[in-house]
């Protein structure tokens, strides 16, 4: 058995999320996007060799249109975050890893917020640079405590200044 057929099922659904959010990007994804770019970075082309749960497919799919929904909020909320780095400029792996867990932590309460973090670092560890897991641990923690304290709510649209 290989190490990603091992892989948690939510992990995976990350992971594949990761993975189409970053070829979406590369593609300038919030531009129209032609049927047959779309078909190529969909999610049926990255598991087309390599099948995967129902239930893994579903997660990954609302983790994706929920990003998609919610880019320009949730990249708002980064630049709050991190005003030294232009989210435009963050590397495209950063960028998506922190769109991934800011959507969990902010639209998918059920997601325990640690289990948001811990697997946003993760991701960052195993296809980020070198600093990109602290990088991303970073963010997070400040988000984390706006969010303990109340400063931040979830499931509220993001307010303009910090």
């Amino acid at each position: 058995m290989s190490d990603v057929d091992s892989v948690d099922p939510r992990r995976k659904a990350r992971m594949l999320t990761l993975q189409c959010l970053f070829g979406m990007d590369l593609r300038n994804w919030s531009q129209e996007i032609s049927q047959e770019i779309s078909q190529e970075i969909s999610l049926e082309w990255l598991i087309e060799d390599d099948p995967i749960s129902p239930g893994t497919r579903v997660f990954a799919q609302e983790l994706i249109r929920g990003v998609r929904q919610d880019l320009a909020q949730l990249d708002r909320l980064i630049h709050q975050y991190a005003p030294a780095w232009p989210v435009d400029q963050l590397s495209v792996v950063d960028r998506n890893v922190l769109r991934i867990a800011l959507f969990e932590l902010l639209f998918r309460t059920e997601t325990p917020r640690k289990s948001a973090v811990n697997e946003a670092v993760e991701l960052a560890k195993a296809f980020g640079s070198e600093s990109s897991a602290r990088f991303v641990n970073g963010v997070l923690g400040s988000i984390m405590v706006d969010l303990d304290s109340g400063e931040l709510v979830a499931d509220q649209p993001v307010r303009e200044g910090r």
